[in-house]
């Protein structure tokens, strides 16, 4: 059984930065693209950006220019670095292969507020 553990979240104010870490158990994360997710209060859950095994990225629209995806293949571990945070962003992420989907994780709270 794969396991997803996110960390990293917290508060952070508008214009403030947060890096998230995704875990992935074993080598489940050996030639898988891997994306991040959000879930703010009331929606639905929503993709966020998108690693490929090579590195190629995507992000929704809301998110370029401020968030950025990476993963270090050696530490079985996927990252998402949010700048210039709005309260928009203030959601559950979670992390999880596009393509296969592993049972989710809790994910990592992140609130963005002054």
């Amino acid at each position: 059984q794969v396991q997803l553990v996110e960390s990293g979240g917290g508060l952070a104010q508008p214009g403030g930065s947060l890096r998230l870490s995704c875990l992935v158990s074993g080598s489940a994360l050996r030639g898988k693209s891997m994306g991040w997710y959000r879930q703010a209060p009331g929606k639905q859950r929503e993709w966020v950006a998108l690693i490929t095994w090579f590195s190629m990225t995507n992000y929704t629209d809301s998110v370029k220019g401020r968030f950025t995806i990476s993963r270090d293949n050696g530490k079985n571990t996927v990252y998402l670095q949010m700048n210039n945070l709005k309260p928009e962003d203030t959601a559950l992420y979670y992390c999880n292969s596009p393509s296969r989907p592993w049972t989710w994780g809790q994910g990592t709270q992140v609130t963005v507020s002054s």
